[in-house]
């Protein structure tokens, strides 16, 4: 697995993610399709996770019960294009089911330090860039 992301920061903090790039490295595949799909939703839920994710607690309790409190990426804030690259292999059929979403945070902090020079070292993004 590997994720790029182009990104844009505006001068408000907002970022703006033009395209990730994920290449998938999983042996034989049977179904390219769905792998696609599957590696596109990735980067929809790891921009939502990198972006908004964020969960609290207070006296014992989790603080977000539903998706009114817990934020997920919404179409403006998705990135605009995905384009998921297919490693051609003979091995063994490896898994693609959670893959796709650990480097999509890193890939989208990597590229917000190449265009502002700030590093970003905890999650969410929102936080950081307000």
């Amino acid at each position: 697995m590997a994720a790029v992301a182009d990104v844009e920061v505006t001068g408000g903090g907002q970022v703006k993610i033009h395209r990730i790039d994920i290449a998938v490295d999983a042996g034989r595949i049977i179904n390219p399709d769905r792998v696609r799909a599957q590696f596109e939703g990735a980067a929809v839920f790891g921009t939502s996770i990198a972006l908004l994710g964020e969960i609290t607690a207070a006296n014992g309790r989790i603080q977000q019960s539903n998706f009114n409190g817990y934020q997920v990426a919404r179409m403006n804030q998705a990135p605009v294009a995905t384009h998921v690259h297919l490693v051609e292999s003979e091995a063994a059929p490896a898994g693609v089911g959670e893959p796709g979403v650990p480097p999509i945070a890193p890939a989208i902090t990597s590229a917000i330090f190449a265009a502002t020079g700030k590093r970003i070292r905890d999650l969410p993004i929102k936080k950081q860039l307000a």
